[in-house]
């Protein structure tokens, strides 16, 4: 691709966080009995009339305030006319013409280098049915229409499937962080149309695109992508012409197949709503709004390598789970060790859950409880080998630390005369072994500390061990 430069543009739907649908009181349903969550209204029925979701409208308005959109004060719906199953009203309720969000930019962070992709604007929309195909015939499942959605356009700001990715993880992190949408990509609740095109190198006006659709995994993007700009570019090699179309991936195959040339605007015949009075915010409203955002996770990462000095590699891992965060910082603030924490989040804590399947609310070990179990290691009360099988109690069934040391008899022991004889026993038992760490050989030492910490059942402080051996053996090699 180094003679071509790629433009990639994305319109992201997604499925808002809400306990009733966009227009109508019916449950918002991710399972079960397939048109049970269905009325008049979301059927589109002669008689039913829409009443706009208010919180739908508060969360797309929170996702325009957190990517620093102008927040239009009146914004009003739009019908989008088309004829298939999977609207009942034979249109969809929009907001073409006057959306809620205008501009905003998301940063993303591709190889260590940060970029801002513009977002040309959100707007509020209604869910179609989801179609179910069996082998003979199909089905339709109406507990899906009128489900709340979002969609965000992007400008054709990106220029790889990479920096898509990024640019949709990106997306996702504050999603979930905000409340927003589960963002569960098995449930269908982010659904992508993705529109890329080529240019020569050394030009500025940007290639006829094609727009795949209804992608709904982020790796099928990144795939479809890579597999689409590269058609293009062997199309304009060869002397051909990218025409403009809407083309599906088909996964299996690992191709982008043509499915019809490329709809105008005014084939869907846009016309206002005439159900539905336009959305009127006040700014009082909006900035109440806005006090409700949490800490974005940029800026929680940021924040926890300035005040914890954590790496960045910690940071990133910390904040990607909001929970997690959470808990690191109960666990850093109440050891005042912040890397010691780090360590032990992401290595013991992310590991039982990962073992378990569980999530960080789950897990029965309190923050308290691991700052003291760090605190027993860092007084060499015990030592690390021992605090891994005490917090492994802990995570299955919570508790005290320190009681659950004193009970099981754990403490290590730092008592020199005890440390030198179990190190007399050990040399006594091992006395080859011995000779060998005074003929040279380092890896000897190691095997007798080993010794040690057997005999002792794990109980004696390494450091004071290996420190008598050497003495008692004629010293360092």
């Amino acid at each position: 691709m180094s003679d071509y430069i790629a433009s990639i543009g994305l319109e992201v739907h997604v499925q808002l966080k809400t306990r009733t649908k966009m227009f109508c009181a019916c449950p918002v349903l991710d399972e079960g009995e397939p048109n049970t969550a269905v009325c008049p209204v979301c059927l589109g029925l002669p008689g039913g009339l829409p009443v706009t979701n208010r919180e739908a409208i508060r969360k797309t308005v929170l996702v325009g305030l957190m990517i620093g959109s102008e927040i239009n004060l009146r914004s009003a719906f739009d019908r989008k006319s088309y004829f298939y199953p999977d609207m009942a009203k034979n249109y969809q309720i929009t907001q073409q013409f006057s959306p809620l969000c205008l501009g905003g930019v998301v940063e993303i962070n591709v190889n260590g280098q940060t970029k801002p992709i513009r977002v040309n604007h959100i707007h509020q929309e209604e869910d179609a049915a989801k179609i179910i195909h069996f082998e003979h015939s199909s089905g339709i499942d109406y507990n899906r229409g009128s489900l709340p959605l979002m969609e965000l356009v992007t400008e054709p700001d990106m220029s790889t499937p990479d920096e898509a990715m990024a640019f949709l993880l990106a997306l996702k992190e504050m999603l979930v962080y905000a409340g927003i949408s589960d963002c569960n990509l098995e449930m269908g609740h982010v659904r992508c149309d993705v529109n890329s095109s080529v240019r020569p190198v050394g030009t500025t006006e940007l290639g006829v695109k094609s727009e795949i659709k209804n992608m709904n995994t982020f790796r099928g993007i990144h795939r479809a992508l890579t597999y689409e700009l590269q058609r293009q570019i062997s199309v304009l090699r060869a002397g051909g012409v990218v025409e403009q179309e809407t083309r599906r991936w088909d996964d299996d195959a690992g191709v982008t197949l043509s499915m019809r040339s490329k709809e105008h605007a005014h084939d869907y015949r846009y016309f206002p709503d005439y159900d539905l009075p336009p959305v009127v915010l006040d700014a009082v409203t909006v900035e109440a709004w806005r006090a409700e955002l949490p800490e974005l996770p940029a800026a929680k990462r940021a924040r926890f390598m300035a005040d914890y000095g954590l790496p960045e590699y910690d940071a990133g891992v910390l904040v990607a789970d909001q929970d997690v965060a959470a808990y690191y910082e109960a666990v850093a603030q109440a050891s005042g060790n912040f890397k010691a924490a780090s360590n032990w989040v992401m290595g013991e804590v992310l590991r039982a859950l990962g073992e378990n399947n569980l999530v960080i609310g789950q897990a029965k070990i309190t923050p308290e409880a691991l700052a003291k179990l760090m605190g027993l290691v860092e007084a060499k009360t015990i030592n690390l080998t021992v605090a891994k099988d005490i917090f492994q109690i802990l995570f299955d069934k919570g508790g005290d630390p320190e009681a659950l040391v004193r009970e099981k008899g754990l403490a290590q022991v730092s008592d020199v005369g005890a440390i030198e004889q179990l190190v007399d026993e050990v040399i006594a038992a091992n006395a080859k072994v011995a000779d060998d760490y005074r003929g040279g050989k380092e890896a000897a030492l190691k095997f007798l500390v080993g010794q040690v910490m057997k005999l002792s059942r794990g109980k004696a402080n390494p450091q004071m061990a290996s420190d008598a051996l050497t003495r008692k053996l004629g010293g360092a090699i």
